[in-house]
């Protein structure tokens, strides 16, 4: 199966190319909130901003009378301190353990106790000697055991799935965290006041016992060969971004020593509504709707001071550059290209190449390597941040074959691209199958999922909506002349390659789990 590219798939959901494509952005009141529509829009979205700079896009489907609904915060991973990696993620951990107003028996109590254990964990983070370690660990152990009596374990899951919600999830990128839930449409009501006082204000609840669910993520992804390749690539492709230099999920030193203060400092300054969208689709009222958001989101305060975020340049990629990993794992070659972010009209181009090469029937390897059976597997995809993009391409040796071998085969398909030796309707069956996908997306029990969370990527990619609607329409305006051109100009020695071999890995680590100290 092809790879959808995450920010490129998704970022098609839910439209259709018009014959005579008209697209407009036109302004609107009523019942006096202020919306944004996009002429000739399958899905009639509106977008509102509320006084307090939160974004709410609205999109009314009655096919089931549920609402899918995604609450996105534009932070995340990149967005850490560098002394501190791993905050965004685990505080999306933290905001399931509820506040002040749910999830404990007694706040006032609970509170003085949780106030201990934020300060002992701050003095753990700052202590090298092995012995004082020990024994402030356990301090934390003994507070963080009284602590939890007063807890209610899974309170707000519980009453999420008391409103009949489903689907209950969350995820932390680079460039964002966002929480989903499907809901049923009756419900609406009290799910926006569940969650206008979960947006509000965290608690440090659990913390002790949540930092094992986070280390145990850790050492998954420390056990798994591709995602060792996956970091290995962006380290070199961003020696001086945070994409490169640090991880979602944190370094293994960072997660032994967490900051609960840093981690309430994070949400106070990132988890504000000029920051922040709540997306909906399904069977809802646009009025009532944007009224009820209103009542339950209009008093959380902005931050008049919020942290921009300033991309960080790097220097362009003059030569190969290579390197090698291992792991228990099939061996297999990864080579990146690196780009600009997912927003530039450059990268519509890098999406159809990628689909060129790659679509799983009638792409260049597919044809070319695949069927002809001279790899044992290969393929491409587009991962499309917010900063750059990256390109990559892969392939599995076939027995006594080298990674050197199928890394040359893989090139030389970009070389056919570069030479034009492709015939004129792959291009445009590039787009129809990307069409295909998106009509059967629209036809599954999933659609409101993905027409909302088109809405996410559209908020935290800060793209216009009008350039969601317009989509296939840019992408079918792209020439074969285009392409070719596009790709002598950005595909050449400019690339890293990344070779998993199989053997033991030198610098394997994990993080320590149990009661002893992290």
């Amino acid at each position: 199966m092809k790879i959808a590219p995450l920010a490129c798939l998704l970022a098609l959901i839910f439209f259709q190319c018009q014959s005579t494509p008209k697209h407009a952005v036109l302004k609107k009141t009523n019942n006096g909130y202020t919306y944004e529509s996009v002429t000739n829009d399958p899905t009639n979205t509106r977008i509102y901003t509320l006084d307090n700079g939160l974004k709410v896009y609205l999109s009314k489907d009655q096919t089931a009378p549920r609402i899918h609904i995604f609450t996105a915060i534009k932070a995340g991973g990149k967005n850490d301190p560098a002394d501190n990696t791993g905050l965004a993620h685990y505080l999306e951990h933290i905001m399931f353990k509820g506040n002040d107003v749910f999830g404990t028996k007694d706040y006032e109590s609970e509170k003085v106790l949780l106030d201990s254990i934020e300060r002992l964990f701050n003095q753990y983070g700052k202590t090298n000697e092995d012995l004082k370690r020990k024994e402030l660990y356990r301090q934390i152990d003994a507070v963080s055991n009284e602590a939890a009596k007063f807890a209610i374990p899974n309170e707000y899951d519980k009453m999420i799935s008391l409103i009949g919600g489903k689907m209950l999830n969350a995820y932390t990128t680079e460039d964002r965290t966002v929480y989903t839930v499907d809901i049923p449409a009756n419900e609406l009501e009290r799910f926006l006041q569940i969650e206008g006082i979960r947006f509000k204000k965290i608690v440090n609840r659990l913390f002790h016992t949540e930092l094992e669910a986070v280390y145990e993520e850790k050492n998954r992804s420390l056990d798994n060969d591709y995602w060792k390749a996956f970091q290995t690539m962006n380290k070199h492709l961003f020696p001086n971004h945070p994409y490169g230099k640090q991880t979602v999920i944190g370094t293994i030193e960072h997660l032994k020593n967490p900051s609960i203060t840093e981690i309430l400092n994070y949400f106070d300054s990132y988890y504000r509504p000029n920051n922040a969208a709540i997306c909906m689709s399904g069977d809802l009222d646009y009025d009532k709707t944007i009224a009820l958001i209103e009542a339950y989101f209009g008093e959380w305060e902005p931050n008049e001071n919020l942290p921009l975020w300033t991309k960080v340049d790097e220097s362009p990629l003059v030569t190969p550059f290579e390197t090698e990993i291992y792991g228990p794992q099939e061996e297999r070659v990864s080579i990146g290209f690196r780009f600009d972010g997912n927003h530039t009209e450059e990268f519509k181009k890098i999406v159809l190449i990628d689909m060129l090469l790659y679509n799983s029937s009638a792409g260049l390897i597919d044809l070319n390597l695949m069927q002809q059976q001279k790899v044992l597997r290969a393929g491409s995809y587009v991962n499309g941040l917010n900063d750059y993009s990256i390109h990559t391409l892969f392939g599995t040796p076939k027995s006594n074959q080298s990674l050197d071998e199928v890394k040359n085969l893989i090139l030389n398909q970009i070389d056919s691209i570069k030479q034009g030796a492709f015939e004129p309707w792959l291009l445009k069956a590039v787009v129809t199958d990307l069409k295909k996908k998106v009509m059967e997306q629209e036809d599954s029990n999933y659609a409101n999922y993905f027409r909302a969370n088109e809405m996410v990527l559209a908020f935290t990619n800060n793209t216009p909506w009008i350039e969601r609607v317009s989509y296939f329409d840019d992408l079918s305006a792209i020439t074969k002349d285009e392409l070719v051109s596009f790709a002598n100009e950005h595909y050449k020695e400019n690339y890293v390659v990344v070779n998993k071999k199989n053997g033991e890995d030198p610098n394997a680590k994990k993080i320590e789990r149990g009661k002893n100290p992290p």
